[in-house]
């Protein structure tokens, strides 16, 4: 199929219909919600979204991560709408569905590990974490779970309890939830040992590993959840070592390791979900965000014994596993097998990391570059020896960028980290234009250049 020119932008951005929108929301929508850009969609194709002043966009943010099979993908429009032709909504748990039973038979072929496996369906990321947990406390019998710093796992009590970042996702909503701990993240631009990577000891391993087994005592812990790559935190890469470690670990004290692949999992990181990387089996995997394309569905599959270690009625939801957003996973999971979304995430992984690592050699602005397949970032820094974090040159990029036509967003603790999550069906030609924008964008902010 022939995808027509990028047509850009046209006026001022936003144009006089996003602000006339602007001003409903203000008076209508709470506070409380955040938005990244003041536009308002009016359609979307592909990678590239138009909005209601018919600006046309280049999106490198994905929806944050939804949309790695682009917007609108013929296939599951057809499906959609076919499947809400026959019914929107039973319930599962009151009358059951085929499209719920082949999503799970999928999702159990597909997650790694030649063991027998089940799966829940539901509808959110933290839905699933937050079931997750649930599980591997059944399971095990044991109440606390280590989370890692910068992480981040969603917005509910439980959820935002496991998040790291306390502003502005757990700021004024404690009391937290009880028998969560913190270890060190493996950050290595910014070591938490101050070692280098690689031929470094794995002492944010080490470090997790003594918190475990002196301040909680490893049979009190059920769970170790980790992002493969941690997403809002700054698209920190786990190293293989860092994952076999953990795996190893959680064998030795009989923990459950839970691999949260909301947002890497569905060919991102050039591999169908990110912990293939490092080989490791997780014993649950938590999915959600592009496995539907834009449909709200969220899948947990973990060992047949663990998942069934849950008493009858002990999961579910009423909207869990929806048979339209089924209708629509099924399609996402044909397409990511037929038309080759892995090789194309690492080939567009490819060329953002050597245009990225091109402006890094022209522009002192950026610290760090790194990426998994096409889940990349670029960390902006006000001083590479110090490695200040620049937020406001971050937002700065931002907005030139939004205003000549690209949708990024920023990430990381500091809020000084632009990652990216192109649709995995973006063209040659919008993936360069793209990062020519970006490319202007940085040159304009940055003070200094690499000598």
């Amino acid at each position: 199929m022939r995808v027509k020119p990028w047509a850009g932008v046209k006026g001022e951005v936003p144009g006089p219909k996003s602000v006339q929108l602007l001003a409903l929301r203000e008076k209508y929508v709470t506070a409380g919600v955040s938005s990244v850009t003041k536009l308002f969609a009016k359609r979307a194709s592909g990678a590239v979204v138009v909005d209601v002043d018919d600006n046309e966009f280049i999106d490198f943010a994905g929806g944050i991560g939804v949309l790695n099979a682009g917007s609108c993908p013929p296939a599951v429009v057809k499906a959609i709408k076919e499947q809400s032709e026959q019914f929107l909504h039973t319930c599962f748990q009151v009358i059951q569905y085929e499209n719920y039973i082949r999503v799970a038979e999928k999702m159990c072929k597909l997650v790694p590990g030649d063991h027998p496996k089940k799966a829940l369906l539901l509808s959110t990321g933290a839905e699933a974490v937050e079931n997750g947990v649930k599980i591997a406390r059944k399971a095990t019998g044991r109440p606390a779970v280590v989370a890692l710093q910068n992480s981040f796992h969603g917005r509910t009590l439980l959820t935002m309890t496991l998040t790291s970042k306390a502003k502005p996702y757990k700021y004024g909503f404690g009391p937290l939830a009880p028998e969560i701990y913190r270890a060190p993240s493996p950050y290595c631009y910014r070591c938490p040992t101050g070692e280098a990577y690689p031929g470094c000891s794995m002492g944010c391993a080490k470090q997790m590993a003594r918190l475990v087994e002196h301040e909680i005592s490893p049979d009190k812990v059920a769970a170790i959840i980790v992002e493969p790559v941690q997403g809002e935190g700054g698209f920190i890469i786990c190293p293989d070592e860092y994952l076999r470690f953990v795996r190893a670990f959680c064998d030795k004290h009989g923990i459950l390791m839970i691999a949260d692949e909301v947002q890497s999992g569905w060919a991102r990181t050039g591999k169908l979900f990110a912990v293939e990387h490092a080989g490791v089996v997780p014993d649950i995997l938590v999915t959600a965000k592009s496995v539907a394309a834009g449909m709200p569905l969220s899948v947990v599959v973990g060992r047949a014994d663990i998942m069934d270690s849950v008493h009858t009625g002990g999961l579910g939801g009423t909207y869990g596993g929806n048979p339209v957003a089924c209708a629509a996973a099924l399609q996402v999971m044909e397409m990511i097998e037929r038309e080759e979304f892995i090789a194309r995430s690492a080939e567009v992984g490819k060329v953002m990391i050597q245009r990225l690592e091109a402006m890094k050699g022209k522009y002192a602005l950026i610290g760090d570059v790194r990426g998994r397949g096409a889940m990349v970032a670029i960390e902006i820094v006000k001083d590479r020896s110090t490695k200040e974090p620049a937020p406001e040159e971050t937002l700065r990029i931002m907005e030139l960028c939004l205003k000549a036509g690209l949708i990024i967003m920023k990430a990381g603790e500091s809020g000084n980290v632009i990652r990216f999550l192109v649709p995995l069906v973006v063209t040659d030609e919008q993936l360069e234009q793209g990062l020519d924008i970006l490319e202007k964008a940085v040159g304009a902010v940055s003070s200094s250049a690499v000598s």
